[in-house]
């Protein structure tokens, strides 16, 4: 993700002042953020919470895509707020996949009002991926529980919490992600499934959210991006 992005903001004309990996982490503080317009975050579940608080607390504004952390999620935008900063964060930065998000919300409110069906989430990500179940697949599942609550039956799944889903977790070979949602009745089957076919759609995504956070104070996400 970081050579794809740092191949992206060339080609669309911005500059990369400062890259930070393991081999530097210690660069990631205030004097060597001085005139960066907008730092992306896509690194680890360990790190990303101390490097998403090192640049709000510079006062950079930050694009993170980085999961398997997020029960953190809400003390960073507590701490931008307060600091008068600009952060960005979504699970996926894929206009599909948030296009998927949306239909997921719709389809998961009828099947509310009408009942009957048990839903079953899917993702399938590269053997590199970090952390299981994706953040986009939990996405789908908080959605799906916000809207049935515990109406509905999860298949294998003993409670309505996304951290104690049954999501089926699947890591081959270099596939950069597969999400499937399938609600299944005694009579019928409804699958939504969106894949993605290269990091680059990712990649563009988290730049499109640099661009558009530029300039910007607040707490954002791609609904705001995509209004």
């Amino acid at each position: 993700m970081g050579r794809e992005i740092e191949r992206l903001l060339v080609e669309r004309g911005h500059g990369v002042g400062l890259i930070v990996d393991a081999d530097n982490r210690g660069d990631l503080d205030a004097a060597h953020l001085r005139g960066i317009d907008v730092a992306l975050e896509f690194t680890t579940p360990a790190t990303a919470y101390d490097n998403i608080r090192a640049c709000i607390d510079a006062g950079t504004p930050v694009v993170s895509g980085t999961t398997g952390w997020t029960d953190r999620l809400d003390e960073l935008k507590t701490r931008c707020k307060e600091r008068g900063g600009a952060f960005f964060y979504a699970s996926n930065y894929s206009l599909g996949v948030n296009l998927l998000f949306r239909l997921n919300r719709q389809l998961a409110e009828m099947v509310g009002r009408v009942g009957g069906y048990d839903v079953r989430i899917e993702e399938v990500h590269h053997t590199q991926k970090k952390d299981a179940p994706s953040g986009t697949a939990i996405t789908l599942a908080e959605e799906i529980i916000d809207r049935i609550g515990t109406k509905e039956r999860w298949v294998n799944r003993p409670a309505a919490d996304p951290s104690e889903l049954a999501i089926a977790s699947i890591r081959e070979g270099t596939v950069p992600g597969i999400h499937t949602v399938t609600y299944t009745s005694a009579d019928d089957v409804l699958t939504l499934r969106h894949e993605i076919l290269n990091r680059r759609t990712l990649a563009l995504g988290a730049v499109i959210a640099a661009e558009f956070l530029n300039g910007k104070r607040g707490v954002y996400t791609m609904d705001d991006l995509l209004k």
